[in-house]
């Protein structure tokens, strides 16, 4: 059956915000096998992984994924419950042309009351063409609107370049990521007494990217959700992210490419990912500053409100060679909560950090190194010659993404 693709709206200042950053690891807090919530029966022994029956028992969608790797010991009262696509996708390039695909998927694991989430763990159908999976919270009341867009293409689920389309304007302070895979991801364990607060009713969203270099094979993902009863007096886990451009000017022994022009390469990221190409410009608009090319760029955020911050994560591509997460930079109290001077595309895991509290007014900062020469050693980039590289959903297009685990008072 052949696809059909409805027109995509082109709000700019939607693209600001969600700034196509769907690219990875959700901040998992780390993994707190072993350990116990205070508010968990001292002498109530922590389940163990459930077996096949069981598993298959709490799964809601098809079977056709790959089997998890060792899975993290459930603690006492917590289930876990498997989602999965309906059926099998095989990706294509939605607008024609490029060499990506995201699409959209949604998914119920059938809550029939409030829960925390606890951890996530997602199980990658076609490891060899699944680049990278985002999960995203659905509150009931967005639930009809998922399934109009759902209903509204042919095929499972829905193109989704950038967020899920739910929402107009999505807030990078708060985003609705609840869970991610990215190469070198595991199941991911928040510490006890921490959760993702998940309403009776509530669905989620389970974003694919497909990278189309690798084929067009078609690919059954799935996810394992972690949960634990609502009623505990958890405290609530949101995601803030970090990003900032990527101006990365072609070597000056090949800048005589078609491509080495900024505005011409702006304009065929456009030209593939429609409005959320807009994100190499508008970036500039969140961290300030016009567009100066070089092989490091940084972005500096003002916090509105206190946060506490429990984890941080990383996200760059095929080019990308160092990222750096910094609290409080240029002052006193200056610390940093990232720092990857060799950047591995294949280890693209959370770290959770002692908790660090930042007051209103206080400032961190995401500073990201991508390099051209890496186009020489990297299979991926074989036939492709230098060009301006900027902010893309691509897998050989960039991005430069810090992402904080968060509290809030």
């Amino acid at each position: 059956m052949s696809r059909s693709r409805p027109s995509r709206p082109r709000h700019a200042l939607a693209a600001v915000l969600t700034l196509g950053l769907l690219a990875l690891a959700a901040c998992g807090g780390g993994s707190a096998e072993g350990d116990r919530s205070a508010t968990q029966p001292a002498e109530q022994p922590a389940s163990t992984s459930p077996s096949a029956e069981e598993a298959a028992a709490g799964s809601h969608g098809s079977g056709h994924y790959a089997e998890p790797a060792q899975s993290k010991k459930l603690r006492a009262g917590e289930t876990r419950t498997t989602i999965a696509m309906p059926g099998s996708y095989t990706p294509d390039a939605p607008y024609g042309t490029g060499t990506d695909d995201y699409r959209c998927f949604l998914l119920d694991p059938g809550l029939d009351k409030d829960a925390w989430l606890t951890g996530t763990q997602v199980l990658p159908g076609n490891p060899d063409v699944v680049h990278h999976v985002i999960l995203f919270q659905v509150p009931p009341e967005q639930v009809a609107a998922a399934k109009a867009k759902d209903a509204a293409e042919d095929e499972e689920g829905w193109t989704c370049f950038g967020g899920t389309g739910l929402d107009q304007f999505q807030d990078v302070n708060r985003s609705s990521w609840i869970g991610a895979w990215a190469p070198g991801g595991e199941e991911s364990v928040v510490k006890p007494g921490y959760g993702v607060r998940l309403r009776k009713g509530s669905q989620v969203v389970m974003q694919v990217h497909y990278n189309l270099l690798a084929g067009q094979q078609p690919d059954t993902s799935a996810a394992q959700l972690r949960l634990a009863p609502g009623n505990r007096k958890y405290q609530g886990l949101t995601t803030m992210l970090l990003p900032a451009p990527v101006e990365l000017p072609c070597r000056p022994e090949h800048s005589d490419g078609e491509l080495c022009d900024r505005a011409a390469a702006v304009a065929d990221v456009k030209e593939r990912f429609g409005a959320d190409g807009n994100t190499a410009d508008l970036l500039h608009l969140l961290c300030g500053g016009e567009p100066e090319p070089g092989r490091t760029q940084s972005c500096l955020r003002t916090l509105g409100e206190p946060i506490t911050i429990h984890g941080v994560a990383g996200h760059m591509h095929l080019l990308g060679r160092s990222i750096r997460i910094e609290v409080r930079p240029g002052t006193p109290q200056a610390q940093t909560v990232l720092d990857i001077p060799v950047w591995d595309f294949d280890d693209q895991g959370s770290r959770p950090i002692e908790p660090i509290t930042l007051q209103p007014f206080e400032q961190v900062k995401v500073t990201c190194t991508h390099v051209q020469w890496l186009r020489d050693k990297l299979p991926a980039f074989e036939g492709q010659p230098d060009r301006y590289v900027v902010w893309g959903e691509g897998t050989t297009d960039e991005m430069c993404l810090g992402m904080l685990q968060v509290t809030r008072p």
